[in-house]
């Protein structure tokens, strides 16, 4: 969920659609075994020979169905954020308030960072990538800021927070605790120790304006 930063570089374009015969594998189940390799070990140290073995395919298969590495991983990317990171989304735009909105937000990270069902942590936050990758990533992120921000912007135009919030700092704010909170997922956090860090950050939600 980090700010991104124009680059000079182009941005990945979507693999071609395979031609010829049709694929003798099921693409949508190698996807999903590709999408947890790259979780598990980042873009850059998930090497082809991984990627084929998981996907049980063929070095020739993947660049039939899926273009190359770098389209494979924004296919991923984009399973991933339908899938097991789709959480934030849905809370945003589910809750009624704001303020209920960004706490479910956190609270459902701190349960879905430290499932055992899969690799720990949040794929968009924790993958190491060659640059134009993590400038995708980085646009990704902020697009998710944004979103944040404007679910916050809700909530001060319908009375719920202070006229004068700065809703901009307040999702930089719990996108940071976001970011931090998959760090230490990767690290062995438990569950209860994030829920714990949701609690004292939801201490700082600017109080709700008096009614007159």
């Amino acid at each position: 969920m980090k700010t991104a930063t124009e680059t000079t570089t182009a941005p990945v374009k979507a693999a071609p659609k395979p031609r010829g015969r049709p694929l003798s594998f099921d693409r949508d189940a190698a996807l999903e075994q590709a999408m947890h390799v790259f979780w598990e070990r980042g873009y850059e140290a998930a090497s082809i020979s991984d990627l084929t073995h998981a996907m049980g395919i063929t070095p020739p298969s993947l660049y039939t169905a899926f273009g190359d590495k770098a389209h494979l991983f924004m296919e991923a990317i984009e399973r991933y954020n339908q899938g097991p990171g789709g959480f934030g989304r849905r809370a945003l735009q589910e809750e009624s308030t704001a303020r209920g909105a960004v706490e479910r937000l956190l609270n459902e990270a701190a349960d879905e960072l430290t499932q055992d069902c899969h690799p720990l942590g949040c794929m968009m936050v924790c993958s190491v990538a060659a640059e134009h990758i993590q400038t995708a990533l980085a646009k990704r992120r902020a697009l998710g800021v944004a979103t944040m921000q404007a679910r916050i912007q809700r909530g001060i135009d319908e009375g719920e927070l202070p006229a004068g919030t700065d809703a901009g700092a307040l999702a930089n704010f719990y996108a940071t605790i976001y970011q931090g909170m998959s760090m230490q997922a990767r690290d062995g956090a438990t569950r209860d120790s994030l829920r714990a860090s949701v609690e004292m950050a939801m201490r700082s939600w600017p109080a709700a304006p008096r009614r007159r």
